[in-house]
């Protein structure tokens, strides 16, 4: 009976790559990221009630999606879950603050180390083109656009790790530690200090000096840290929604 069966050519056994269908995002995580960047900043404040009825009309949406964003956005921290009360936007103390920026500068160190020995050529140069588009945003005291760049430099060098462990534990302090460097209010020293640290920062990874560039990491940190204790002692321990980052 083997006979019968025609013999299949190496061209028909060769399977056509199959095609990536793409598929718009689930309702939830859209309102999810709406939601996450109103919080961020600070165009929801502090200890503000989330209404799902409100919160639905003003995004256009049903109140399922809204309920289901919340509830993931408590998840990250940025909502607290009041039993029978609904939820609200978090606070955060100065013990808060303090303990989140030594875990995320021990991270940011050990991952700016990595990076220093393992980083591509590329991804040095990636690296260099956004720190020199930010420092031209700084020189012109152009905040937001310095803000998205940074947050984009932190995510670079924490990747050009090579390490899938720190980078999972990164991203998940992120979204807190970016709230909070939005909510504090920051002087403009501060931000020349950090950009200089940044200048500094650069030089290191350039040269592949894992040392210099771990331990200028770890200051950068924790004197964002330093920032923002100030900013929220000054104001009795309110954190100040205006949109002032340092980092």
């Amino acid at each position: 009976m083997s006979d019968l069966i025609p013999a299949t050519s190496a061209k028909t056994r060769t399977r056509r790559p199959a095609v990536v269908i793409e598929r718009p995002k689930p309702l939830h995580e859209s309102v999810v990221e709406r939601l996450r960047d109103m919080i961020v900043e600070g165009r929801l404040a502090v200890g503000e009630r989330l209404h799902d009825a409100n919160l639905a009309a003003m995004l256009q949406v049903s109140r399922t999606p809204v309920r289901e964003a919340v509830k993931l956005l408590a998840i990250e921290g940025l909502v607290d879950l009041m039993p029978g009360r609904g939820a609200r936007v978090s606070n955060f103390s100065i013990d808060d603050i303090k303990q989140l920026f030594e875990a995320i500068a021990g991270i940011e160190r050990n991952a700016c180390e990595l990076a220093a020995e393992r980083m591509t050529d590329r991804t040095l140069e990636k690296l260099q083109r956004l720190h020199e588009r930010m420092a031209r945003h700084h020189a012109a005291s152009q905040r937001q656009p310095y803000f998205k760049l940074n947050h984009e430099i932190h995510l670079t060098i924490v990747a050009a790790s090579n390490n899938a462990v720190l980078q999972a534990i990164h991203a998940s302090l992120m979204t807190r530690a970016r709230r909070a460097r939005y909510a504090a209010l920051s002087s403009q020293e501060r931000w020349n200090e950090a950009i200089a640290e940044h200048e500094h920062l650069m030089a290191a990874l350039a040269a592949h000096n894992a040392r210099s560039a771990g331990e200028m990491m770890h200051q950068h940190d924790l004197g964002t840290a330093l920032s923002i204790v100030a900013s929220l002692r000054a104001g009795d321990g309110k954190p100040n929604r205006a949109v002032l980052e340092t980092m």
